[in-house]
């Protein structure tokens, strides 16, 4: 299973952005996709998330302004970023919950990480 992320960049604050992550491989089902972030010298931490059945969690300080959605057709989770801010500068991350197989364990996968900078 691989994750391949896109859609980070250099934008000015007040500015927006679109992550993209599409999982590929072998896949039975995903349970949860999601982004995470981690800013230079701090942990990496939950942005944003969402179930099968299209529930979401987001981290409170994104909230009005990020908003994350899923095509469980293409296997893809995308995070659209409005109003962006220099905080939420950092190394984004997809990450998915799934079963590559009936009879496998359920088990996170991660991308690599695109960077997004916020700064005039």
């Amino acid at each position: 299973v691989q994750l391949q992320a896109s859609g980070g960049g250099l934008v000015q604050p007040g500015g927006s952005l679109r992550l993209s992550c599409a999982a590929s491989g072998t896949i039975f089902s995903i349970n949860v996709m999601g982004w995470y972030r981690q800013a230079p010298g701090k942990q990496r931490e939950l942005v944003a998330r969402t179930t099968g059945d299209s529930s979401t969690n987001y981290a409170d300080s994104v909230k009005g302004r990020f908003t994350i959605s899923r095509d469980n057709a293409k296997n893809t989770v995308y995070l659209q970023m409005n109003s962006l801010k220099p905080e939420d500068t950092g190394v984004y991350y997809c990450n998915a919950f799934l079963r590559s197989m009936v009879t496998a364990p359920l088990r996170d996968y991660w991308g690599k990480g695109t960077q997004v900078t916020v700064s005039s």
